[in-house]
């Protein structure tokens, strides 16, 4: 039985994140640009200068709601997560490093994606019966498109509460596992035998701990979010930053391998990665999967921020992608390529050629930060995936007293995380993630005309 059910979920998933998928992403992300005049290029000075500068005004959102830059942190808690540090790592060994090139064009085009999500998200959001601000794509669905496509909206909504458990959750635990695991195993610390039980241990303190966040409400979830992100990016960039500056020389010749790789692999892989379009579909994939532009998740957090315009919301997407794609993703592609460790291309790979990236230039303690990094990614993606799974499963129910159960039995799931093997739950929670973008991208199709038309009154209105 399992055997079959594998068998099915790895057919559905091949053509899930397969050329069509890639394909319908990109389709979409360069028809939203055409018709926005490819505002993530045009207005991106505009969105560097609104999101930096509105990080540090301080002021409080009103009730039910968050301030921008703590929406921002919170869609970015469940973006930059552990596919960072070892999905970047996986792309480079399979797609060898042009992959990174392909990565950079899903970005660019990203970017005008989760803009527009987040800009849809705003306008067509609602507030609860608790007088939160509620929204994301079965709200745009429900609210910007006739009655008859609302089954879409609750098709999107059933994928949400299904990938929340898997993605969000048990396999981020599970990561957090791994990672102590190796850190203590590596400074013989506890015993193969006592293993089992510091698994357990840690998977009750980090459902405890996710419960008394997301059960605090919205307002928690932000100042959480506000506070860890930043932290835990800011670090991460520093170190990283780090290892390039120590292995300067090296630079220019990586660059090249980036570029020209794109195009010709072979030249840079001994011959192990061949295929351009192999590389090409390691990279966009990738990009797509870090970013989440496509899959219209961050923009329910978004939907949770105190602002009345939509589009300055939007352009905290811009950024987001920004922040996630081409500046964190491309630091663990240099770690991994500036650093000199040993890439073994066409075979799988993960986090451990980040870590060992890190731990050519700076020595053993280095996987102890990459431990405590992927810990902090994981956690902040828990968070992030724990209000977008009460979200969906609010509007299923239409209700919200459904969402406190939800979140006491998701903080659980924790548990399971820490101590089970997840390699088919990963596989199904992944489908059910790359699901989740087909009725998101119908309606990004069209309601393309209604992004154009906001955009266009805004820019007419605001002082550049």
């Amino acid at each position: 039985m399992l055997q079959t059910i594998a068998a099915v979920n790895q057919a559905v998933n091949n053509f899930i994140w397969g050329v069509p998928a890639m394909v319908c992403i990109i389709g979409v992300g360069l028809l939203l640009s055409v018709r926005t005049g490819f505002i993530q290029i045009r207005k991106f000075p505009y969105a560097i200068k609104t999101t930096i500068g509105r990080m540090f005004r301080k002021r409080d959102a009103s009730d039910g709601a968050m301030t921008p830059f703590q929406a921002v942190c919170t869609a970015l808690a469940a973006t930059v997560g552990t596919g960072n540090i070892a999905g970047v790592a996986g792309a480079i060994a399979i797609g060898g490093p042009g992959a990174v090139f392909w990565m950079w064009c899903s970005a660019l085009l990203g970017m005008c994606t989760k803009f527009s999500e987040v800009t849809l998200a705003v306008h067509f959001r609602e507030r609860n019966a608790n007088g939160e601000l509620v929204g994301g794509p079965m709200y745009y669905i429900k609210n910007g498109l006739a009655k008859h496509w609302r089954w879409l909206a609750a098709i999107y909504a059933l994928f949400g509460v299904l990938t929340v458990f898997g993605t969000g959750n048990a396999t981020q635990v599970n990561t957090i596992i791994t990672a102590i695991d190796a850190a203590l195993n590596q400074y013989a610390v506890v015993s193969d035998k006592a293993m089992a039980t510091v698994n357990l241990v840690i998977g009750i303190v980090v459902a405890m701990l996710v419960a008394l966040v997301l059960l605090g409400g919205v307002k928690r979830i932000g100042s959480v979010s506000e506070k860890l992100v930043p932290f835990m990016a800011l670090t991460y960039v520093v170190l990283a930053l780090g290892v390039v500056l120590l292995n300067l020389p090296r630079l220019p010749e990586v660059f090249t391998s980036i570029v020209a790789g794109a195009f010709n692999p072979a030249a840079f892989t001994g011959g192990a990665v061949g295929s351009l379009f192999l590389s090409m579909q390691k990279g966009v994939s990738r990009g797509i999967f870090s970013n989440e532009a496509g899959l219209g998740t961050g923009s329910i957090a978004h939907a949770c921020a105190d602002t009345k315009k939509p589009v300055k919301q939007g352009v905290f997407g811009i950024f987001e992608v920004f922040a996630d794609t081409i500046v964190i993703c491309t630091l663990t592609a240099l770690v991994i390529l500036c650093s000199g460790t040993s890439v073994n291309y066409g075979q799988a790979a993960g986090a451990e050629l980040t870590i060992s990236g890190f731990t050519l230039t700076y020595g053993g303690w280095a996987s102890l930060f990459t431990a405590v990094a992927l810990c902090c990614f994981a956690f902040s993606t828990i968070i992030g995936w724990g209000l977008y799974g009460s979200r969906c499963i609010e509007y299923l129910f239409h209700t919200d007293k459904v969402v406190r159960p939800f979140l006491v039995v998701y903080s659980f799931v924790a548990i399971l995380g820490a101590t089970m093997d997840l390699g088919l739950l990963w596989s199904i929670a992944d489908t059910f993630n790359g699901l989740m973008s087909i009725p998101n991208l119908i309606a990004l199709l069209l309601l393309s005309g209604t992004v154009a038309k906001l955009v266009k009154e805004f820019f007419a209105k605001e002082p550049q």
